[in-house]
């Protein structure tokens, strides 16, 4: 799924937390933060630290590949 920018990956957590049904407590918990920031995350706030975006995904079993843009 691409993630192009911040809003695009922070809907895609969403829909993958809410298909898992769990709750942005229990996200919060599994990757050691507050359930603010989890909020913040899915709603593509910018400053929310790469390493939290990163732990979210891992939490929800999703997988991030970089890769070079076709020219």
């Amino acid at each position: 799924m691409p993630a192009p920018d911040a809003i695009s990956f922070g809907r895609a957590l969403r829909a993958r937390r809410r298909a898992l049904d769990l709750s942005q407590d229990t996200v919060a918990e599994l990757i050691g933060v507050n359930r603010r920031v989890v909020g913040e995350l899915e709603r593509g706030k910018g400053s929310v630290r790469l390493e939290i975006a990163l732990g979210a995904a891992r939490a929800l079993g999703l997988d991030l590949e970089l890769r070079a843009r076709e020219r």
